[in-house]
C-alpha cells in the first residue's frame, strides 16, 4: 500500500490536546464555569488575535513570500508557525468560550457557604492560614492566589460553611482544615 494512503495518527486536528498543549482539559463530564471578568478576558483575547494578531502576521508572511526564495526566508518561515500559533488559540478559545457556563459569584454576596468565585480563608492543623479565590479552569491566576474549581482543594471546601472542619488528601496525608471567612464580590449596580 502507498504510504500516501497511511495514516499517521489518530489524532484528530480539532482535539483540544492538539489545540492547546500544556493547557488544563476540562475533566469529562464537567461544566467550563467561568465568572464573568474571566469570559470578558478571554472573549478579549480571541477578538485582538483575530481582528490584530493575526492581519497583522498574514501581512507580513504575504510581504515574505513576494521576496522569493522561501526555503531561507526567515521572515516566512517564522511567520508561518506564528501564524499556525494563533490559529491554534483561535480554535481553543472559540471551543472553551462556546462551552462556557457563565456564574455570576455577586449572586452569593454575603452568603457564609462556599460555591464557584467564593474568597475563602482557612487554616491547617498547624495554624497556618491561606486565602484563596476558587475560579474556572481557563482563567485561573496561581501567583494571585487563584485555585480551579476542580483542585483538590477547591473540592474539599465547595458547598461548606464559616467555622466547618473538612478534611483534604495531600502528598503527605489527610489534613484537616477549618474555614475561617468566605466572601463574594458585591453585585454591580
Amino acid at each position: 500500500m502507498s504510504k500516501a494512503f497511511t495514516r499517521e495518527s489518530d489524532a484528530t486536528e480539532g482535539d483540544d490536546e492538539d489545540d492547546a498543549p500544556g493547557l488544563p482539559a476540562l475533566p469529562p463530564g464537567t461544566r467550563n464555569y467561568m465568572t464573568p471578568l474571566g469570559w470578558r478576558t478571554l472573549r478579549a483575547e480571541l477578538m485582538t488575535l483575530l481582528d490584530v494578531e493575526r492581519p497583522k502576521v498574514v501581512d507580513i508572511v504575504s510581504w515574505a513570500a513576494k521576496n522569493g526564495d522561501r526555503s531561507e526566508n526567515g521572515d516566512y518561515l517564522y511567520g508561518k508557525k506564528r501564524l499556525r500559533e494563533i490559529d491554534r488559540r483561535i480554535r481553543f478559545l472559540t471551543r472553551r468560550l462556546d462551552i462556557a457556563e457563565v456564574v455570576d459569584p455577586s449572586a452569593h454576596h454575603g452568603n457564609e457557604q462556599i460555591f464557584f468565585g467564593a474568597t475563602v480563608t482557612y487554616a491547617n492543623s498547624r495554624g497556618e492560614e491561606r486565602t484563596i479565590t476558587i475560579r474556572g479552569i481557563d482563567e485561573v491566576d496561581n501567583l494571585a492566589g487563584e485555585v480551579s474549581w476542580v483542585a483538590p482543594i477547591a473540592r474539599a471546601l465547595l458547598r461548606a460553611r464559616v467555622g466547618d472542619e473538612v478534611s483534604l488528601m495531600t502528598p503527605g496525608g489527610l489534613e484537616k482544615i477549618e474555614v475561617l471567612d468566605v466572601s463574594y464580590p458585591a453585585p454591580e449596580a
